[in-house]
């Protein structure tokens, strides 16, 4: 599990941001919860941090990847770049770890 606090927006170091993805990316976990309910805010870098952590998870056929407990705020930043209707969401952690579990039943992972 991934948890996002405060605002994820461009900083004075996207290189430290960017690190991050790249070590997550070269762990290759085939399943990714990314909790957004201490997320306060979200910008472009932390919309582009979770599309390239999602395409990186995406790419094995194990992969899943679902996004819970995001606030109004960042659920409309969500609607807005349309990512609501290709990242899964839930609506708080239980139900986001039921949706990962519900996801590799289904496949026989």
């Amino acid at each position: 599990m991934l948890r996002l606090r405060g605002r994820f927006t461009a900083g004075p170091d996207p290189d430290y941001v960017l690190g991050k993805l790249d070590k997550a990316k070269v762990r290759s976990f085939p399943k990714v919860l990314v909790d957004l309910s201490e997320l306060s805010s979200i910008g472009s870098m932390g919309i582009g941090f979770l599309v390239g952590l999602y395409t990186s998870v995406m790419k094995s056929p194990e992969g899943r990847f679902v996004m819970a407990g995001a606030t109004a705020r960042v659920r409309e930043v969500l609607a807005l770049t349309r990512l609501d209707t290709v990242i899964p969401q839930a609506v708080d952690v239980a139900a986001g770890l039921a949706a990962l579990r519900a996801k590799s039943a289904g496949t026989g992972s």
